[in-house]
C-alpha cells in the first residue's frame, strides 16, 4: 500500500493531538493537559520554524512527525530536530517512519541551510534505535539535559 506524505495543516489538528497524546503515554508515561496540547500543535502549525508532516494511506493519517529548527553558530545554518514522531500502531514496521524520515531527510538536502537532521529518544527506546541507526543516523554523543516549570 503506498505510503505518501504531506505537510500539515490545521485541518490535521485533532489527529496530531490525538497522536501525541499516545505518545506520550507509550514512550513517558505521561497524560498530557490536552488543552495545553491543541493549543501548542495549534502554534506549531502556525510557526515558521516548525513543520509537521504526516504520512498517508488510503487517505488516512497513519503517522506523524514534526521538525523544528535550531541555529548552529558553528556550523553558520540550522539543525532540524525531528520530533513528535508517532505511527498508528496497526501501521508500525510497514515503512511509515522511513517515508517520513525520508522526505524530511530530501527537503533537508535540497536546503543549504540545513547541517544535520537530529532527534532525541530514549535510552530505554532500543526499537526506535535500531530503525534509526537503520536510516544512517549515529548516536551523536550528547546527553540531553533540561529544567522546567518557569511559568
Amino acid at each position: 500500500m503506498p505510503i505518501n506524505i504531506r505537510e500539515a495543516n490545521l485541518n490535521d489538528l485533532a489527529i496530531l493531538v490525538n497522536n501525541n497524546q499516545a505518545l506520550a503515554q507509550e514512550t513517558e508515561a505521561l497524560e498530557l493537559n490536552k488543552n495545553i496540547l491543541r493549543e501548542g500543535v495549534k502554534q506549531a502549525l502556525k510557526r515558521k520554524e516548525c513543520h509537521y508532516f504526516v504520512a498517508m494511506m488510503d487517505g488516512n493519517i497513519v503517522g506523524q512527525s514534526m521538525i523544528t529548527y535550531e541555529w548552529s553558530d558553528w556550523r553558520n545554518g540550522v539543525i532540524w530536530w525531528i520530533q513528535s514522531v508517532y505511527v498508528l500502531a496497526p501501521y508500525r514496521k510497514q515503512g511509515v517512519f522511513r517515508s517520513l524520515f525520508l522526505h524530511i531527510e530530501s527537503l533537508a538536502r535540497s536546503n543549504p541551510q540545513v547541517k544535520a537532521i537530529r532527534l532525541y529518544v530514549m535510552n530505554n527506546n532500543s526499537i526506535g534505535q535500531r530503525t534509526y541507526k537503520n536510516l544512517g543516523m549515529d548516536n551523536s554523543g550528547y546527553i540531553v539535559f533540561q529544567k522546567e516549570s518557569f511559568n
